[in-house]
């Protein structure tokens, strides 16, 4: 921390301020906003861009921005981002591809979206900060390693729980302990909430009722840790994790939760619990060595094996620009995968599903999300919950009920399917969704030419 305000003073001195483009105008997007323009020093905001425009002048006005340019083409961008001038715009590429733009910050939430504008902006030699864990947890790895063709950073950011856990994570270890666990704190976890039971929170705060319903239904959570396994190699004890259960004791006894010798055999694992007073995130380490282990009893860390650190609060947007200016000063990833997939997150039914019916996205009324390991993910061919939208059901599904790929028809031609086939395929020597792909095309040809071949009698 004390190295990056430095940074960025220094760069506020010599009028060299990271340019950043804000990706999604909602309310993660609204705040972010605002902290850069009024809180953060030696950065810029230069354009959001939101598919609404008016909604991206909406939150460049919430953050006293005055003469705002609603740009349309990349000159009138570039022009009025050369000037500082802050601009909004209906068209995210036209950031990625910005000449005077630094970094992409995604708030979107959006999987297929999301692919196509980081791998635009990664073509252009932009970093990108995601506050998009379900894009990450889909198909960050294979996202990585277009990042690194291109020698730009993709990184989750600071202030999210994903995070704020591998900030941790990393200061455990540098304290000679080993984590063993890394963990979640919800305040409220029930699979079958929607956008109609959480409508009066999300009005309240001003928020999407889609994303509050994604946080209460358990989606959410799920897709945060399975990013948090896949940068450290951790699993899941079992789908779902702990499904919410409830731990209200003392967070410095939460270890005794976990048996220890199931943490090893695994090589670490991802949770979450509901309840637990004070504390937002936890890490559960051990250390082998008996005198620091003296030491650690004396501190008030109790007896081990488990000795249990915690950060009481996630601030999110307010602790973005770290995660920017590391990125940008520092080549320093927060949250980045170790390789392939070791976590996913599969479709469970929220109720009876029909088979003809369309589910909706995650956050809706017919699915969640539950976090697996991408070995029973693969072998069941579990739908992503990250890419549910829009596919067609073959199969009726019962409630709680996972659903796989053979039980829909998915909508043609989306990027985000053809990068997570590709990133099976490079990690796991795995095939078989790269071929259903192919067999899906094939019928979806031939269905358009009987289509045609009707029409003309």
């Amino acid at each position: 921390m004390w190295i990056l305000d430095t940074a960025l003073k220094a760069r506020e001195e010599h009028n060299q301020p990271i340019r950043v483009g804000i990706v999604g105008a909602g309310f993660m997007g609204q705040g972010l906003a605002n902290q850069i323009i009024h809180s953060t020093p030696g950065m810029r905001v230069i354009a959001i861009s939101n598919r609404q425009v008016e909604r991206a002048v909406g939150v460049l006005n919430y953050a006293g921005c005055e003469d705002i340019v609603v740009a349309e083409t990349q000159r009138q961008l570039d022009d009025a981002a050369s000037r500082l001038q802050p601009v909004a715009t209906g068209d995210a590429m036209l950031l990625a591809r910005g000449a005077h733009i630094d970094v992409l910050v995604d708030v979107t939430g959006s999987v297929e979206f999301g692919a196509h504008v980081a791998l635009e902006a990664f073509k252009y030699g932009k970093d990108v900060v995601l506050m998009n864990a379900e894009l990450d947890a889909t198909i960050g790895p294979i996202l990585q390693t277009y990042a690194d063709q291109h020698g730009v950073i993709l990184t989750g950011c600071e202030g999210d729980e994903p995070g704020v856990q591998m900030n941790l994570y990393r200061w455990v270890k540098g304290l000679g302990l080993t984590p063993r666990l890394m963990g979640n704190v919800k305040g409220l976890q029930d699979p079958y909430r929607n956008p109609t039971t959480q409508k009066g929170f999300a009005d309240r705060w001003g928020q999407n009722p889609a994303m509050v319903t994604s946080f209460a239904d358990g989606s959410k959570v799920n897709f945060e840790q399975s990013v948090v396994a896949n940068a450290t190699g951790f699993k899941v004890r079992s789908r779902g994790m702990s499904r919410g259960a409830m731990y209200t004791g003392d967070i410095l006894k939460i270890g005794e939760l976990y048996d220890i010798e199931e943490l090893l055999r695994l090589g670490g694992a991802i949770d979450y619990v509901v309840g637990t007073p004070l504390s937002k995130v936890y890490c559960l380490a051990e250390h082998r060595d008996p005198k620091q282990q003296h030491y650690l009893n004396l501190y008030k860390m109790g007896t081990g094996p488990l000795y249990s650190f915690f950060v009481p609060y996630h601030l999110v947007h307010f602790e973005v620009p770290n995660a920017i200016a590391r990125a940008v000063l520092f080549r320093d990833p927060i949250v980045k995968p170790l390789g392939g997939p070791v976590v996913e997150v599969c479709a469970v039914a929220k109720r009876d599903l029909r088979a003809g019916e369309v589910l909706d996205d995650y956050g809706m009324y017919m699915t969640y999300g539950e976090a697996v390991n991408v070995e029973e993910m693969s072998t069941g061919r579990y739908l992503p919950e990250g890419l549910v939208e829009g596919c067609r059901l073959l199969n009726g599904i019962t409630k709680d009920a996972v659903i796989t790929y053979d039980d829909v028809v998915l909508p043609t031609g989306r990027l985000a399917d053809r990068l997570r086939a590709e990133q099976y395929h490079k990690f796991r020597g795995e095939p078989w969704l790269k071929d259903l792909l192919t067999a899906s095309q094939v019928t979806e040809q031939a269905r358009q030419v009987a289509v045609r071949l009707a029409a003309f009698g």
